[in-house]
């Protein structure tokens, strides 16, 4: 089964947490990760004149962009953005805005899907970002899929990550890294949308 995880990353930093929940998924037996990027909206001449985003950029040249044949093929689905003032980034709201066509067929109803986050600061919305997202995926018939506090790591992040997804404070210059506790939610949220997208999972006609 193939756990798509699609995202938006201005600077690398919700591209690094998508590896870490590619990690988690790799780690449940008969899920294979697919890492997809969404189009940019930030104009080329604005980003070559930003050596963070260029660098940001270059980190993820080799991740191929979205298709709606990636949603359609996908068991689980996690969704990655950094937050625009308590709400997800343009970028990847513009490509859910696309699903329309799937959305009119139900081609998305029964999938498991789960967000997670990176913010700016401590509380610059990851939560908020979260919950606002679960709407259109609630519209598009999705099972919303969490973070459970069997994760021990809730209890001791002093970063990012909650009960509604994995999170990471990146910092104000955007150059903090995943620490270990952020790095151990999104493996989990890999692991546990990879797990209950096998449960889920039709069984073939035959």
């Amino acid at each position: 089964m193939k756990v798509l995880i699609v995202y938006y990353s201005t600077y690398g930093n919700v591209y690094k947490m998508a590896r870490l929940v590619a990690e988690g998924v790799s780690s449940v037996a008969g899920a294979e990760p697919v890492i997809r990027t969404v189009p940019e909206l930030i104009p080329r001449e604005t980003i070559e004149s930003r050596p963070d985003m260029l660098a940001g950029r270059d980190m993820q040249k080799d991740v191929p962009p979205i298709s709606l044949d990636d949603f359609r093929e996908a068991g689980a689905i996690a969704f990655g953005t950094p937050t625009r003032f308590g709400n997800v980034s343009a970028q990847l709201k513009n490509q859910i805005d696309r699903l329309t066509t799937l959305w009119l067929k139900g081609e998305l109803e029964g999938k498991p899907a789960g967000v997670f986050v990176s913010t700016g600061s401590l509380h610059g919305g990851q939560e908020t970002t979260i919950l606002t997202l679960m709407a259109p995926l609630l519209h598009l018939g999705m099972i919303l899929v969490g973070v459970p506090y069997s994760t021990p790591e809730l209890f001791t992040t002093q970063g990012g990550g909650s009960p509604y997804g994995p999170g990471h404070v990146a910092g104000g210059d955007s150059q903090r890294g995943v620490d270990p506790q952020e790095a151990a939610i999104c493996h989990a949220f890999g692991r546990r949308l990879a797990e209950i997208g096998l449960r889920l999972q039709k069984p073939a006609a035959g």
